[in-house]
C-alpha cells in the first residue's frame, strides 16, 4: 500500500502547510474584516461595499493575471503575494487601531480591494501550481485533502478564534494574519520544481490564445458562466450574513464565529467525501445534487429564526459548496494543457469569482431597497430567498444543459 500523499511528496506538503496558515489567516479576516466594518457604520450598502471590494478585483483582473502567472515562476509569485498581503493587512491592522474617523468605512473597502488584487494572483497561481506537484491520478486526493485543510484553518478554527480575539482587541486577528502569511511565504519559497514551461512571449497573443482555448470548450465555458451565477446568488446572502446573525439571531461575535465553524465542519465533511460521492454518483450527478443542496439550503435559512436550524443548513451549502469545487476543480486540471492552465484558470475564475462582487452589492441594496416598506427583518431574509431560487433554476438549466464530457 502506498504512503499517504502528505507523508511521500515533499512539495505537496510544503504547498499543504502554506494553504492550511493562509486561510487560517483568511479565516480571522472572514470574521474581523465586516465586523470591523460593522463598527465603523450600520449602513447595509456600506459594508456591503467592503465585502464587494475583496472580491471586484476577481472581475477586474483575473484575466491579466493569468497570462502573468504562464510567464512565471508560480512558487516565487505565490511566496511574494503572501508577502504583499501581509504587508495590506498591516494597513488595515493600523486602520483597527486608530481612533474612528468619519468615512473611515471607504479605507476600509480600499485596503479590502488591495488585499483581494493580491489574493487574484496568489490563489490562481497556487491552483495552477497543483498539477505541477501531484500526478494528475491524485488530483481528486491532493484537492480534497487541500480543501479539507484549509475549510478546517479558514472556517473551523479561524472565525471563532478571530471571535474571540475581538473580544480582547479588535486588531488582534489581523496581527495574527500578518505572521501567517509570512511563514506561508517561506513554506512556499522551499518548494523545489524544474524551471516551468513559459507563455508567448508578448502579453496579448497569450492572453488571446488563453481566451481562444477557452471558447472552444462549450462545456467549460457553461460551467464557468453557471458558477458565477451561483457565487452571485452565494455573495447576496453572504454580505448579510453578518447582520442577519446579529439582528434576527442575535449572535454575538464569538457565537457568530462558532455559526462559521459549523459551516466549516460541513465543508470538511464535503471535500473529504466528495471522491467517494463522485465514484458512487458520477461528476455529473454531483454537480446536480451541489445545486439541489444549495436551493434547500438557502430556502431554509431565509425562513427560519432557529440558530439550530440555520447551522444545519449552513452545514449543507458549505458541504455542496465543497463537492462542487473538488469535482470541477480536478476536471479542470486534468482538462486543460499546463502551459495554458494559469490563463484558462484565471479566466474561467474571472467568470466564476469576478460576479461575487456584483453579488455582494446586490444583497445590500436589496437590503437597504426593502427594509424601509418590508421592515428590516424581511429585507435581511431576501437575498437568502433569491438565492434558493435562483439555484433551483440553476438545476434545471444543468439538467439539460451542462455536461462534463
Amino acid at each position: 500500500m502506498a504512503p499517504p500523499l502528505l507523508m511521500r511528496n515533499r512539495n505537496y506538503r510544503l504547498l499543504f502547510t502554506a494553504g492550511a496558515l493562509t486561510n487560517l489567516g483568511d479565516g480571522l479576516i472572514v470574521l474581523a474584516l465586516p465586523w470591523l466594518a460593522s463598527l465603523m457604520t450600520r449602513d447595509p450598502v456600506a459594508i456591503a461595499a467592503v465585502a464587494a471590494a475583496s472580491r471586484l478585483p476577481w472581475l477586474l483582473f483575473s484575466v491579466p493575471a493569468g497570462v502573468i502567472i504562464d510567464r512565471v515562476d508560480r512558487r516565487k509569485l505565490i511566496a511574494r503575494t503572501d508577502l504583499l498581503r501581509a504587508a495590506i493587512v498591516c494597513g488595515i491592522l493600523l486602520l483597527a487601531v486608530s481612533e474612528p474617523v468619519p468615512g473611515g468605512e471607504w479605507a476600509l473597502a480600499g485596503l479590502a480591494f488591495l488585499l483581494g488584487s493580491a489574493e487574484v494572483m496568489r490563489d490562481n497561481a497556487a491552483q495552477t501550481i497543483l498539477p505541477s506537484i501531484v500526478p494528475a491520478g491524485d488530483l481528486e486526493a491532493a484537492n480534497g485533502q487541500m480543501w479539507s485543510a484549509e475549510q478546517i484553518t479558514g472556517q473551523f478554527i479561524g472565525p471563532p478564534l478571530a471571535g474571540l480575539l475581538i473580544g480582547t482587541a479588535i486588531a488582534l486577528p489581523f496581527g495574527l494574519d500578518v505572521v501567517a502569511l509570512i511563514i506561508a511565504a517561506g513554506l512556499v519559497w522551499m518548494i523545489t520544481l524544474p524551471a516551468p514551461l513559459r507563455a508567448s512571449s508578448r502579453f496579448w497573443l497569450s492572453l488571446v490564445e488563453g481566451v481562444s482555448w477557452m471558447r472552444r470548450d462549450t462545456s467549460l465555458l457553461r460551467l464557468a458562466i453557471v458558477l458565477g451565477l451561483v457565487n452571485f446568488l452565494d455573495m447576496m446572502a453572504v454580505t448579510v450574513t453578518v447582520l442577519f446573525s446579529q439582528e434576527i439571531l442575535g449572535l454575538s461575535a464569538v457565537e457568530h464565529g462558532l455559526l462559521l465553524s459549523v459551516a466549516a465542519v460541513g465543508a470538511v465533511a464535503g471535500s473529504l467525501s466528495a471522491p467517494a460521492v463522485a465514484r458512487g454518483i458520477g461528476a455529473q450527478s454531483s454537480l446536480y445534487l451541489a445545486l439541489a443542496i444549495w436551493g434547500v439550503g438557502y430556502a431554509v435559512i431565509g425562513l427560519s429564526s432557529n440558530t439550530l436550524v440555520v447551522s444545519a443548513a449552513m452545514f449543507a451549502l458549505m458541504a455542496g459548496s465543497m463537492l462542487w469545487n473538488v469535482i470541477t476543480v480536478s476536471w479542470r486540471q486534468r482538462r486543460v494543457p499546463s502551459e495554458l492552465l494559469g490563463r484558462v484558470n484565471s479566466i474561467y475564475r474571472c467568470f466564476g469569482w469576478g460576479a461575487m462582487p456584483l453579488g455582494a452589492m446586490a444583497g445590500g441594496l436589496v437590503v437597504a431597497f426593502l427594509e424601509a416598506d418590508a421592515g428590516r427583518e424581511a429585507a435581511l431574509r431576501m437575498p437568502f430567498l433569491v438565492a434558493a431560487a435562483g439555484s433551483g433554476a440553476l438545476l434545471i438549466y444543468a439538467l439539460f444543459r451542462l455536461r462534463l464530457r
